[in-house]
């Protein structure tokens, strides 16, 4: 039991202490206020998700229906499929601040998201007991690398709903270590309707259980075990109702998931030099872990959570990013033990308050200068492509590409019909994507090309420009024509 006690010891009175030293608010003012500035500044980057567009179509879907739709009226692909949208409600609420600010407003939401993270970090980092430097140190580096810029498009701190999963993520993760578990079922409510995430909520609830277990102790076991129950209760406060465990299903384990570049493994997604600073980080946190891992008092709950986290990371890309959120706690309490006592000096509270406010100045600045250039991402389809196969091909049967498909929607709804797009077998029967996924390869099967042209009667084709293998067997071997040729994609019609 010592050794247990050595690895989970909480020591929330000291920071309780530190926090007061330092002047209440200054360390989060500090710590909020950078993170601000580093998402402000990749701005256009949050607003590059390929599936923005088709979020935004169905939040003014859903408001125009009064109701979540059984179909969509954008694809000729769906059969009898049921589209079970596990992020209506982030949908609804990214329509009606698109509607009356912009894109602009959308990126401040997905900001102050990043920035309650953030200040959640900094609350429970603080309550470990690590000193004020250190805490700077880990929850800044956590805010860096868990955003993912590195790796477009697999980005977790962006203008989408899985923004919303790593906030309650460590919402969850902040109440569950204070044991405020009262305020969980009712967060619950909220995060089953923003995104299918929300079963990371009973992760965190059941890893918290598990350790009380661990400790026998009866009492607080209990508190989780009726908790869990009641979030899981929860989750059916919603329009779905139960369906809504469908629509979760259909995306974990399925087989789309190895198609899609954030569920493949992590050294599937290195880019090199950019990931090198996150695989320092990894390395960094190991070292620290075997060398000093039983002269730290980590949480349990933390450490586990991390090292759970890190190895879900390797085997599928998105899950790193809640790795660099739960070893805020140990990365910052490993920082303490090792860091001078004159480098702590430098985190007093009088120079992190002129920090954060040179820092909080500079945030509308930053804004200000970002917000001209801020807009739906023309990197895969134009407003000019759009208007072109509105005017030439509306109603056609277009053969698209599976990142074209968002934006398509996005721009034309549904004028322009979609073969595909990023909803997946959420919203697509499986024959579908198991047709569509034969087609994006490189070296093209001309055999598979032309049954599935044929089969789903394909008028025209719209796919990557760089794609020289498809040109050569439409244009030279079956006659086609590539009619139109936009920044990023070719259009190619049939004879």
């Amino acid at each position: 039991m010592y050794a247990l006690k050595v690895w989970s010891g909480l020591r929330f009175d000291r920071g309780t202490r530190d926090e007061a030293r330092l002047g209440g608010c200054a360390i989060y003012i500090f710590l909020m206020s950078l993170a601000c500035l580093y998402y402000l500044a990749n701005a256009r980057i949050l607003l590059g998700h390929y599936d923005l567009g088709w979020h935004l179509a169905a939040g003014d879907l859903i408001r125009d229906r009064g109701a979540i739709p059984y179909q969509d009226p954008w694809a000729f692909t769906l059969a009898d499929k049921q589209w079970i949208n596990l992020s209506w409600l982030w949908d609804v609420i990214a329509s009606v601040v698109n509607e009356y600010t912009g894109v602009a407003g959308i990126t401040l939401l997905v900001v102050a998201c990043g920035a309650i993270i953030v200040g959640c970090l900094t609350w429970i980092t603080l309550g470990s007991g690590a000193c004020a430097l250190a805490v700077c140190m880990a929850v800044s580096a956590a805010s860096v690398f868990y955003p993912a810029f590195a790796t477009p498009p697999n980005i977790y701190l962006a203008a989408s709903p899985n923004t919303s999963t790593m906030l309650f993520s460590v919402i969850f993760y902040a109440l569950c270590l204070n044991k405020q578990r009262r305020l969980l079922p009712p967060l619950m409510v909220l995060w089953a309707n923003l995104h299918g995430g929300f079963v990371m909520g009973f992760l965190i609830i059941g890893l918290f259980g598990g350790v009380t277990l661990l400790r026998r102790d009866w009492v607080n076991f209990k508190y989780f075990g009726f908790t869990g129950v009641a979030c899981l209760a929860a989750t059916l406060i919603n329009p779905l109702g139960w369906h809504i465990y469908v629509g979760v299903i259909e995306t974990l384990g399925h087989f789309v998931q190895a198609h899609i570049t954030e569920w493949r493994p992590y050294f599937e997604n290195i880019l090199v030099p950019d990931s090198l600073a996150g695989l320092t980080y990894i390395l960094i946190f190991v070292a620290l872990e075997l060398r000093n891992g039983r002269d730290v008092s980590v949480p349990l709950e933390a450490r586990l959570l991390s090292w759970l986290f890190l190895g879900l990371g390797f085997y599928q890309y998105r899950y790193m990013a809640f790795f660099y959120l739960f070893s805020t706690i140990p990365f910052a309490l490993h920082f303490d033990l090792i860091l001078p006592k004159r480098l702590k000096a430098l985190a007093a509270g009088d120079n992190l308050r002129i920090l954060g406010i040179i820092s909080t100045c500079i945030v509308p600045l930053i804004f200000v200068w970002e917000a001209p250039a801020l807009g739906l991402s023309d990197d895969l389809i134009s407003d000019q492509d759009a208007r072109y196969l509105e005017t030439n091909f509306s109603h056609a049967r277009v053969l698209n590409h599976w990142n074209v498909g968002g934006p398509m929607i996005a721009r034309t709804h549904g004028t322009v019909p979609v073969f595909i797009d990023g909803r997946g077998a959420t919203a697509y029967p499986d024959t579908l994507l198991r047709d569509y996924f034969m087609l994006e390869k490189w070296d093209i099967d001309e055999t598979t090309w032309v049954a599935i042209l044929e089969k789903y009667k394909i008028d025209a084709v719209l796919w990557p420009t760089v794609h020289d293998v498809l040109r050569h067997f439409l244009v030279d071997k079956r006659g086609w024509k590539e009619q139109y040729v936009g920044i990023h994609e070719s259009l190619y019609v049939k004879p």
